[in-house]
């Protein structure tokens, strides 16, 4: 039983009342997620929304961002400029109300925003108390207003400064703070980069510029077409079933309904749904009347024009939306988002606007399109019978004991341990290495499956023939999870997936295929991190009894520099005239490691399985699209491009250099 402490001198001084801005800087978690490199970034994000909601409400038609060499970040729009006049609530200037009072801002009431992504209305306010000196400029009428702040704290009142030329508008110039962010506070150019090219597509008509004054670096976006451009995009490398996207931008009731919908030769589904140009990466209610739409559409005119006969069932939504690739945008004034993170709309009447605009407009460009409604209703039902093939083959390979869980795989050597979370399968090229793997590795926690010769290509493939390879099914079968409608993440057996190839072009091929299947087929596994490359050593330097492992050149030039400093600061006499082996002592020719296969039992061990001295990879997936369109270009049919991305990274040879 727990014994109940008594405390006389717990009273009203004990609890501490956080004014102003102080809640931010206690825990600023709580308001941009972390004071990692995430939440570092999420302060442009915040003070560059507003500028796009300026550019969404119609005032702005242009927004720059600026990284200063001087670690500052300067963002400028051209819209209506923050208010400067006095405040009724608080007697100060609307400007600084804004600044330093959370949930102070124009989009809580009707008259400042009808439609805005920053719907907790903190991210100014925020930003500044994050930042060790923030600045604001505004322009109305032809002046010129600044007002400074260090870590949230006004530096006086506002300055009028005079008339100007620049264009009425708002400029906030801040440097975060170094006490907060201990990480760092150095900025990524190229993920302002992709933040702000998706926020040009999703806000048609604004030209969004980034300029890095650190490296003189500069671009800018401007998408007429808007997502019409997006989808474009993102199909860029594949087969599309027809130039022409369907595109359609309708008003229903107190908010719009963008879509724009392009079909590809792949196998893949690509659907993208924002609400106020915020990503819902969990879909809500936009999506769930989009998705009902497109199948009761595509369903219905397939019957109509007989091209499903009398007798078939319908076209599930999952032949329907094979190589689908869509942006639904919504516009609302009021979203209500899931959580603080906002991935997942949830207001109800928006399925209704979703799906009374799909069920109307797209039936009329599948009517106005006869030859492209056919080939999308082909492609369905390719679809639908390569998913009952699938079906079978999975039945087939069941009864066999192959995707059960019961029976794994001959070839796997299993760890005893049954605890994921310290489980790791090494995925091993070819048997020679395989046989080695299993004589030196820690047979408790660590499971080995060789594989023999190259994978099947999934790019290239449906779920049915893939199930026809024994590598993939004996793959399957080893991780437990299942595949297709049968995966369950929950049934994985191993927490960490180590590839372990060797350290040549065959073997980032070989792994390059490995990630296409588990990015196509098990894209959770690598979301949450599980999956790893292991690095092993290019070379092995003996001198006396000792062995050195290189795992680049440089640093095999390095071991050499110290084993010549070493001898020569014991009085060894080095001939200088002699290679660089000889002068560094190795008693044994320098080996240079040609595969897995060479090294013995120990060797393996000592550099690629030993948790004291292996180098893993993680592999991590930052960006979804920009890893599909990487897999697209090195798996896909299209050779041009893939030559292209070869040839431009030809000095960044090894896999896990690739910008994946």
């Amino acid at each position: 039983m727990v014994k109940q402490k008594t405390d006389s001198s717990y009273d009203g001084s004990q609890i501490q009342v956080l004014e102003g801005l102080e809640p931010v800087r206690k825990r600023p978690g709580m308001y941009i997620g972390s004071t990692g490199t995430e939440g570092l970034h999420h302060l442009i994000k915040e003070i560059a929304d507003n500028s796009i909601d300026e550019a969404i409400a119609g005032y702005a038609t242009k927004i720059s961002v600026v990284l200063q060499d001087d670690g500052g970040v300067t963002v400028t729009d051209d819209g209506r400029g923050i208010p400067v006049d006095k405040h009724a609530k608080t007697g100060k200037s609307t400007l600084e109300t804004v600044l330093t009072i959370l949930h102070a801002g124009g989009k809580f009431g009707g008259g400042g925003y009808k439609v805005s992504s920053g719907l907790h209305g903190v991210g100014s306010s925020v930003v500044n108390a994050l930042s060790e000196k923030f600045i604001a400029e505004v322009v109305h009428s032809g002046e010129l207003y600044r007002l400074e702040f260090i870590r949230g704290v006004t530096q006086g009142d506002i300055k009028k400064l005079g008339k100007t030329d620049r264009p009425q508008g708002t400029s906030i110039t801040f440097y975060p703070d170094e006490t907060i962010f201990k990480e760092g506070v150095e900025f990524d150019y190229e993920w302002v980069v992709n933040y702000l090219r998706h926020q040009a597509y999703l806000t048609k008509g604004a030209y969004v510029s980034v300029r890095d004054e650190r490296t003189k670096k500069r671009e800018a976006f401007y998408f007429e077409g808007g997502i019409q451009s997006y989808v474009k995009h993102l199909n860029v490398g594949k087969d599309v079933v027809a130039d022409k996207v369907f595109y359609v931008e309708r008003q229903v009731e107190d908010s719009m309904v963008e879509v724009a919908v392009q079909y590809n030769d792949t196998f893949v589904e690509i659907v993208k749904p924002f609400a106020n140009n915020v990503l819902t990466p969990d879909g809500g209610t936009h999506l769930v009347g989009f998705r009902s739409a497109l199948t009761r559409v595509i369903n219905d005119y397939a019957r109509k024009n007989g091209l499903l006969k009398e007798k078939e069932e319908n076209l599930s939504g999952d032949d329907i939306r094979e190589g689908l690739t869509a942006i639904i945008l919504v516009k609302l004034p009021d979203p209500q988002f899931e959580g603080q993170t906002k991935n997942k709309l949830g207001n109800p009447e928006v399925r209704r606007y979703v799906e009374q605009v799909m069920n109307e407009y797209f039936s009329y460009y599948l009517e106005e399109n006869p030859a492209i409604a056919k080939k999308i209703v082909g492609k369905a039902l390719l679809a639908a019978r390569a998913r009952k093939a699938a079906r079978a083959a999975r039945d087939n390979v069941i009864r066999k004991g192959a995707l059960d869980g019961m029976s794994l795989p001959g070839k796997l050597a299993d760890c005893s341990s049954k605890d994921p979370s310290e489980s790791e399968l090494y995925i091993v090229e070819g048997d020679s290495a395989g046989g080695s793997a299993k004589g030196g590795r820690d047979s408790r926690t660590q499971a080995i499956l060789p594989l023999r010769g190259k994978v099947l290509n999934v790019e290239r493939a449906r779920l049915d023939r893939m199930l026809g390879n024994n590598e993939i099914v004996n793959l399957i079968k080893a991780l437990g999870v299942g595949i297709g409608d049968q995966f369950d993440i929950n049934g994985l057996r191993y927490h960490r997936i180590v590839i372990m190839t060797d350290a040549d072009v065959d073997g980032s091929h070989i792994a390059t295929l490995l990630l296409t299947f588990l990015f196509r087929y098990m894209r959770e596994v690598v979301d949450l991190g599980y999956v790893y490359l292991a690095k092993p050593p290019l070379f092995l330097l003996k001198v006396g009894a000792k062995k050195f492992y290189a795992y680049s050149d440089e640093e095999k030039e390095e071991i050499l520099d110290n084993l010549i400093k070493d001898r020569i600061a014991k009085g060894t006499t080095v001939d200088k005239d002699a290679d660089r082996n000889k002068q560094a002592g190795l008693t044994a020719p320098l080996q240079r490691y040609k595969g897995l296969g060479e090294m013995d039992a120990e060797q393996l061990w000592d550099t690629t399985m030993s948790p004291e001295n292996r180098v893993l990879i993680q592999v991590k997936v930052e960006d979804a699209e920009k890893a599909d369109a990487i897999f697209t270009k090195l798996m896909g049919d299209q050779v041009d491009l893939r030559k292209s991305f070869i040839q431009s990274r030809a000095k960044n040879a090894n896999l896990e250099e690739l910008d994946v």
